[in-house]
């Protein structure tokens, strides 16, 4: 099986998004530098944040999300964002009635049943899950194997918390460092997972 990562760009205080859910500057790193990330034209990064980030986004194979930020997202148009392969929603709702169908999308009502789909659809790819409340919730259970952060030089102040409004104790490593433009890439492995 392959590892399970939680993951987000981050607010030097802790932030993947402000009081109203908009993510700010946390992604103009994506946009700092001159080498192409993808084939959008639009992503160019340094090539220390490519060869860092090319290489993570390789290895995903589903990614798990909550229902708050697959709504936000409108499911990105029933496509996986960034070549992932599925999405897995964590809600107590379901699929929307009439969306997308045929879309790669499964639809979960907990934590642990979450990680055990994303599992054996990744096989031994990465299982990527989104910081936040349910990311937080999945780290506090013990499932996460890595966390990684983009740490965006900026301070909101407040707003939506990477580690979600989960307490836990947990003891990592030392971090693995990259610096790229604008962001300080940090993955530090979880003790005891």
């Amino acid at each position: 099986m392959g590892k399970v990562v939680m993951y987000s760009s981050v607010s030097l205080d802790g932030f993947i998004a402000d009081d109203h859910d908009r993510p700010g500057p946390l992604f103009d790193w994506l946009t700092s530098g001159d080498v192409p990330l993808d084939d959008s034209g639009v992503l160019k990064v340094s090539q220390a944040s490519y060869d860092y980030t090319r290489s993570y986004w390789n290895s995903i194979g589903v990614t798990i999300t909550g229902r708050r930020v697959f709504d936000m997202t409108d499911g990105w148009d029933g496509k996986p964002p960034s070549g992932i392969d599925h999405v897995v929603v964590v809600t107590h709702r379901g699929r929307p009635s009439g969306w997308h169908p045929e879309a790669p999308f499964h639809f979960v009502g907990g934590i642990t049943e979450a990680v055990a789909k994303a599992q054996s659809l990744a096989g031994d790819r990465t299982v990527e899950v989104a910081a936040g409340d349910v990311g937080a919730q999945i780290f506090a259970a013990g499932l996460v194997n890595e966390v990684r952060m983009d740490v965006v030089p900026v301070i909101f102040g407040s707003g939506k918390r990477y580690f979600g409004s989960v307490n836990t104790h947990r003891l990592l490593s030392d971090p693995s460092v990259v610096q790229g433009t604008r962001v300080l890439h940090l993955s530090y492995q979880v003790h005891g997972s």
